[in-house]
C-alpha cells in the first residue's frame, strides 16, 4: 500500500475541516513571509522588492483537526508586459476558486490606490469570507493604530481583521485557527507531511531566482528567470544541479557575472548554503547566463519558461 492510499485511509475527526485559502495583497507586504511563518518551514522565497512571487504556490498546512491549503499569489498590480498579465490573472483565478480570501495588507502605512484596486478585485468574490491580516503590527505607530485599522477595515466588507506580525510570528496561531473555522468540513487532499505541492527542481529555480533579486540593483530583478537544466542526486552525499539564468539585455547579463565572475560566484554560494539544508546534502551548481530577448512579453518564450495562462 502507497503512502498516498495510507493517508486516505486514516481515521480523521467527524469535524475535520479542510480547504482552500487564496492569500492576496499587493507586492511586498509580507505574503509569503506569512505563509512561510505558518507552515513553520520556508517554501516561499522572501526579498524586499515587490512582485517576487511570479508564480502560484501551495503550502500545505496540516494537523489532526484540519488542513489549510494556502494559495501564495503574486501580488495583485497594473501589469506592464505579459509576465505581469500573467501574475495578476493568476491571482484574480485564486480568489474565484478559493474557499477563505485572507488579504495581508501593511499596517503600518495607509491604504494605497493599490490597496482600493484590490478591494474592488475581492469584491467581485461573492459569498466568499473575506479575512484581513493587518500584518507588520512590529512597525505600526500607536498614535496612527486607530486611524490605520479603521481605514483598512474599511475598504471591503469582512469577516473579521487581525494584526498580525509575520517576521515575529506574532498572532499567527490566533489568525490560523479563524481561517479553520471558516473552511468547510471535508477530508485531507494531501499526505499531512506534505509542505507543498512543488518539488525540488521548482523550488531550487525559486532560491537561485531569490539570491538574483537580493543580490542585484533595479535593473535586474524582474526580468530574470531561471531554468533547472538538470537535476541529478549523484550519491548519497551529493546533488548535481544544473541552471540557466535567463536575462533580457547583453547589459543585463555582465551584471550577473560580475567583473572576473564575482558576482555570479556570490550567487552560487548563497543559493548552496541554502539549498544544503534542505537537501542534507553537499550541492554542486552549474550556473549559466544567458540572453532571451524581451521574454517578459513573448507568449511563446513564457511558455517555453514554464508560465502558462489557462484560457477561458
Amino acid at each position: 500500500m502507497s503512502d498516498t492510499d495510507n493517508f486516505l485511509e486514516e481515521s480523521l475527526p467527524d469535524d475535520h475541516r479542510s480547504g482552500f485559502v487564496a492569500v492576496v495583497g499587493r507586492p511586498n507586504v509580507g505574503k509569503s513571509t506569512l505563509i512561510n511563518a505558518i507552515l513553520g518551514q520556508k517554501i516561499a522565497i522572501v526579498t524586499p522588492r515587490p512582485q517576487t512571487t511570479q508564480r502560484q504556490q501551495l503550502g500545505i498546512y496540516t494537523e489532526p483537526q484540519m488542513q489549510i491549503i494556502f494559495v501564495d499569489t503574486p501580488g495583485l498590480h497594473n501589469p506592464q508586459h505579459k509576465l505581469g498579465e500573467f501574475m495578476v490573472k493568476v491571482a484574480e483565478d485564486a480568489l474565484r476558486d478559493a474557499d477563505v480570501v485572507l488579504w495581508v495588507l501593511d499596517i503600518s502605512v495607509e491604504p494605497t490606490v493599490a490597496d482600493k484596486h484590490i478591494a474592488d478585485t475581492i469584491q467581485q468574490v461573492q459569498d466568499t469570507p473575506v479575512i484581513l491580516a493587518l500584518n507588520k503590527a512590529d512597525l505600526l505607530d500607536d498614535a496612527n493604530a486607530e486611524a490605520h485599522i479603521a481605514a483598512y477595515q474599511e475598504l471591503v466588507p469582512h469577516d473579521l481583521a487581525m494584526l498580525v506580525s509575520a517576521l515575529n510570528n506574532d498572532g499567527v496561531s490566533n489568525l490560523i485557527g479563524v481561517l479553520a473555522e471558516r473552511l468547510p468540513e471535508g477530508p485531507r487532499f494531501y499526505p499531512p507531511d506534505q509542505v507543498s505541492e512543488v518539488n525540488m527542481r521548482f523550488i531550487a529555480a525559486e532560491v537561485i531566482r531569490e539570491k538574483i533579486m537580493l543580490a542585484t540593483e533595479q535593473e535586474i530583478p524582474h526580468s530574470v528567470a531561471v531554468e533547472i537544466v538538470e537535476y541529478k542526486e549523484r550519491s548519497e552525499t551529493m546533488t548535481y544541479i544544473s541552471a540557466i539564468i535567463y536575462v533580457e539585455r547583453d547589459s543585463q547579463k555582465g551584471i550577473i557575472i560580475g567583473k572576473g565572475g564575482s558576482m555570479i560566484k556570490k550567487l552560487g554560494q548563497d543559493a548552496r548554503a541554502e539549498l544544503e539544508p534542505m537537501l542534507d546534502t553537499q550541492v554542486y551548481l552549474d550556473l549559466q547566463v544567458k540572453v532571451l530577448k524581451n521574454w517578459r512579453s513573448d507568449d511563446r518564450l513564457m511558455r517555453r519558461l514554464g508560465y502558462r495562462i489557462a484560457r477561458d
